[in-house]
């Protein structure tokens, strides 16, 4: 078995605690049906969120989807003058069967213009 990094991120509308855990659960549950893979599949999972998202830790959200045996870490993305606001990203280590040119990274919302080169 094989283990992969799979990345994502999403862009939120407001610093608020209910748009950051919204938008992460999706986030997280996009990854997680794109890919096929079952929370016993999770190594770990890494949050970044811009400097201007502080309202609620990222990894909360993924506990209430119930990954409370998985290791979660956040951090805060770098403040790249110019750069895309209220973006919350994530990096998940997954054991997978998966060649790496099948994982499927998962970029929504605003945020899919990070990634104009991955398909929708």
């Amino acid at each position: 078995m094989a283990v992969r990094a799979v990345r994502g991120a999403i862009q939120v509308e407001a610093n608020e605690r209910d748009e950051i855990l919204r938008g992460t659960t999706e986030l997280v549950t996009e990854v997680l049906h794109r890919n096929a893979i079952a929370a016993e599949d999770l190594i770990s999972i890494v949050f970044t969120a811009t400097p201007d998202l502080d309202a609620e830790f990222p990894a909360y959200a993924a506990r209430l989807l119930g990954l409370t045996d998985v290791p979660l870490l956040c951090t805060t993305e770098i403040a790249v003058p110019g750069s895309m606001p209220r973006v919350l990203r994530l990096m998940a280590h997954v054991e997978t069967e998966r060649p790496r040119g099948e994982i499927r990274h998962v970029y929504l919302r605003g945020a899919a213009a990070l990634r104009t080169d991955l398909p929708q």
